[in-house]
């Protein structure tokens, strides 16, 4: 009797053993329980849009706690990219994100098949062949952008009704890095929201021809306060023009729109609103793929445009932060909040469109008109609008 229970007992652990070896067969596990991630960044968590981009790998150690492991690296200019590019590949890194422009890490990742690469984009990617394992990505800045301007320009129209400037001296200073599509883009999105509410208002831009100068930028935006302007932003990398504003802010008003990281802490007498890119759903999307060897493309959600993605409000990539209650216009975030929503419902083509023509500050013969809607982000990630507004913004020395 007990060799009977025996041999049924054998029959059965055999038949388990071979039951689970089919399943694992028929369902292998793909997921990873552990993932070693890097992040090279061009500057450090001292300047607004690298501290900006470092929030997705804070998202990331919250997530995931001690299931990854994060290995970065500061100040990396674009063309020393390889070295550290290599030296994270070597230690083992899974999966490695850049907020450089280099093409480097496009041209060196087919030599790393088993690692995904994944950078901020910094050109058109639209019709270009790439590497498998290479993908870019960016939220579409000019919806922030044009929201934050509405901010502005409720400011602007309240400060027109309460007598403290006239209707011809609604000016926006813009302080910029450099006059690529990026950067026009933004500020033309924005100076379009200030207009959407102060349709008189004008600006001026000036060029510090550098992504991170403090002095440079603190410098532009006094100028450009001195020239006249009451609402300064801009598209460079430090609180120079920030700080600008808020000295000065004792003395007359002037109020500062932010981009990237909030600057209330700052100057938190001038500081109005902030846009920002959100990177998080990416980085956080990229790594789930790979974590469960799924293709990038097909677990991030936003706009594909082959190995690269775009996404703005609907999708959680841009985001709108610290209106200053004790500065705004009444009515301000009721007026961001509808225009927000219109996004959100894929509503886009009424940003860049209206009674303008603008010139590429590259090439005279090269112009747009306006009256037909011009779609941002309509193939790529990287921003495309390039045209300087024509009688509405001013590039300043």
């Amino acid at each position: 009797m007990k060799r009977t229970y025996l041999a049924t007992f054998l029959t059965c652990l055999v038949m388990l053993v071979c039951f689970l070896g089919i399943f694992r067969y028929l369902h292998p596990a793909t997921g990873r329980d552990t993932l070693k991630i890097g992040f090279i960044y061009d500057n450090d968590e001292s300047t607004p849009y690298t501290y900006n981009f470092s929030l997705a790998k804070d998202a990331l150690e919250k997530e995931y706690g001690e299931h990854v492991e994060i290995l970065t690296c500061s100040n990396v200019l674009d063309e020393e990219m390889e070295e550290p590019l290599r030296d994270l590949a070597a230690k083992g890194c899974n999966i490695i994100f850049f907020n450089g422009y280099s093409e480097l890490v496009k041209d060196l990742a087919p030599q790393y098949p088993d690692i995904q690469f994944c950078q901020t984009s910094y050109m058109d990617m639209s019709g270009l062949t790439v590497p498998d394992n290479y993908h870019t990505f960016k939220g579409e800045a000019y919806q922030g952008r044009y929201v934050s301007g509405i901010a502005a320009g409720m400011k602007i129209k309240q400060m027109i009704q309460e007598g403290i400037i006239r209707d011809d001296e609604a000016i926006v200073g813009f302080v910029a890095a450099f006059p690529t599509s990026e950067v026009i883009s933004g500020y033309t999105a924005f100076l379009l929201g200030v207009r959407s509410i102060v349709p008189q208002a004008v600006m001026r831009v000036s060029y510090t021809h550098t992504w991170s100068s403090y002095a440079q930028e603190k410098n532009a935006a006094q100028k450009l306060i001195n020239d006249g302007c009451v609402i300064i932003s801009q598209h460079t990398d430090t609180i120079g023009p920030a700080i600008a504003c808020e000295e000065i802010s004792q003395k007359k008003e002037v109020y500062f729109v932010g981009y990237n990281q909030s600057m209330s802490e700052v100057a938190p007498g001038s500081s109005l609103v902030t846009s920002r890119i959100c990177w998080e759903p990416y980085v956080l999307g990229a790594v789930d793929a790979v974590m469960n060897s799924r293709e990038i493309e097909k677990v991030v959600t936003g706009n594909i445009h082959g190995s690269d993605i775009s996404a703005g409000f609907e999708n959680g990539w841009v985001e709108i932060i610290d209106l200053n209650l004790q500065a705004c216009a009444p009515g301000t975030q009721e007026a961001m909040d509808a225009v927000v929503e219109r996004f959100k419902k894929g509503d886009v083509d009424f940003v860049f469109k209206g009674n303008y023509t603008g010139t590429n500050p590259e090439d005279p013969s090269d112009t747009i008109d306006l009256r037909t809607a011009y779609i941002e982000n309509e193939n790529t990630s990287y921003p495309l609008f390039h045209y300087v507004l024509d009688d509405v913004i001013e590039v300043v020395k």
